[in-house]
C-alpha cells in the first residue's frame, strides 16, 4: 500500500486504462475528419505536379489536378482546404497588383472549385508575400520597413476579389494592424455579409516557416530578411491575447495560432480566454521534421501524426490546418 496516497488501493487510476473499451469510454478528446483543413499549393499550367523537396509528399498542383484532388478530399469527408498560389516571377511587383487581379490564380481556382465541388469549404490566404518582389507581406518604404496602412488598403482589395470569386473564408495572414476591421467593413459594404474571416491573430515570427516559403516561391525574394516588425515575438504570450481580442472586436469569426505544436500554450490561453472558434496551423517546418523522422524509420507515421493532431485538440483547437490532413482522413476512415 502506498504511504503517499490515502485513497489507494480503493482508487487505482490504471483500472480504467486496462482495457481498450474503457480507454475509449473515458477519452477526453478525439480527432475526427471534421477537425481537418488541408493546405494546398497551386501553380499555373496544366497537368503540373511539382514536388517540394523540403516537404516530402506535398506537391504544387495545376488547377486541373487540383480539381481531381478536391473531389477525393470531399469523398474523404474533409470539410475545407486552404489555397496558396505560387506567383510567377514576372507577375510579382512592389505594389503586389496581382494579389487582387480577378483573373489571378487563386481567384480562378476558387471559381472553378465552387462550380465543381461547391460543398468543399474554401479558405483563401490574404497576404502579399507571394506577390511582392521582396517577399515581405506588405508594401515597403525605402528602408525596407513594411508600411501598415497602404498594405491594408491592398489587402482589402485582395479579400474582396476572393469573396467575389466565391471564397467561403478569407484568412488574413499578414499581421497588419487594423486589417480585420477594414476587411470586414469592405465585405459588409459590398454585400458579402456571410463571407467569414479566419484571422491569423497570433502569428509568430517563427523559424518553422522555411519549407512553406520554398513552396510558394518567396524564400528567394526574401533574401535572408525577416518579418519581425509585424509578426509576433516568440517570447510573448500575453501579447497574443491582445492581438486576438482586437481581431474579434474588428469582426473576425475565428482566430488562428501559428505555428502549432511549439505554441500549444497559446492555443489553450486563447480558447480559455475567449471561447471562440480557435484554429492552429501545423506548419511546414513541423511537417518537415515529422517526415524526416518518419522516412528515417525513427518514428511510426500514423501513430506519431495522430498523436500530434490529438495534442491540438487537447490544447483547445477546434480545427487544425495540417499537411497530414489527407493521410489522417484516410486513416480515420
Amino acid at each position: 500500500m502506498s504511504q503517499f496516497n490515502e485513497y489507494f488501493p480503493a482508487s487505482r487510476l490504471r483500472r480504467m486504462r486496462q482495457s481498450d473499451f474503457s480507454r475509449r469510454l473515458m477519452a477526453e478528446n478525439r480527432v475526427t475528419v471534421d477537425d481537418l483543413i488541408y493546405p494546398m499549393f497551386i501553380v499555373e499550367g496544366e497537368n503540373q505536379r511539382q514536388a517540394i523537396p523540403s516537404m516530402p509528399g506535398i506537391e504544387r498542383l495545376s488547377l486541373d489536378l487540383l480539381l481531381e484532388e478536391a473531389k477525393e478530399l470531399v469523398a474523404l469527408g474533409i470539410p475545407a482546404i486552404a489555397l496558396f498560389p505560387v506567383t510567377p516571377a514576372d507577375k510579382k511587383s512592389l505594389m503586389a497588383e496581382e494579389a487582387y487581379n480577378p483573373d489571378a490564380l487563386a481567384q480562378r481556382a476558387v471559381r472553378m472549385l465552387k462550380q465543381q465541388v461547391p460543398e468543399l469549404g474554401l479558405i483563401t490566404d490574404v497576404a502579399l508575400d507571394p506577390f511582392t518582389t521582396h517577399g515581405q507581406d506588405g508594401i515597403i518604404d525605402e528602408d525596407g520597413y513594411v508600411l501598415n496602412d497602404i498594405t491594408t488598403d491592398i489587402l482589402v482589395k485582395q479579400a474582396l476579389s476572393h469573396a467575389e470569386a466565391g471564397a467561403d473564408i478569407v484568412a488574413p495572414s499578414d499581421m497588419m494592424d487594423g486589417r480585420i476591421g477594414a476587411i470586414r467593413s469592405a465585405l459588409e459594404a459590398e454585400g458579402y455579409v456571410n463571407t467569414k474571416i479566419m484571422a491569423y491573430s497570433a502569428k509568430y515570427a517563427s523559424a518553422y516557416y522555411g519549407p512553406f516559403r520554398d513552396a510558394v516561391g518567396s524564400a528567394g525574394n526574401l533574401k535572408g530578411g525577416n518579418k519581425k516588425s509585424y509578426q509576433m515575438d516568440p517570447a510573448n504570450s500575453d501579447e497574443a491575447l491582445r492581438e486576438v481580442a482586437l481581431d474579434l472586436e474588428e469582426g473576425a469569426d475565428m482566430v488562428m495560432v501559428k505555428p502549432g505544436m511549439p505554441y500549444l500554450d497559446i492555443v489553450r490561453r486563447v480558447k480559455d480566454e475567449f471561447g471562440v472558434p480557435t484554429f492552429a496551423y501545423q506548419v511546414s517546418g513541423e511537417y518537415a521534421m515529422h517526415m524526416a523522422a518518419i522516412q528515417n524509420g525513427w518514428l511510426a507515421e500514423e501513430a506519431i501524426v495522430m498523436e500530434s493532431l490529438l495534442a491540438f485538440k487537447r490544447a483547445g483547437a477546434d480545427g487544425i490546418l495540417t499537411y497530414f490532413a489527407k493521410k489522417a482522413a484516410i486513416w480515420l476512415k
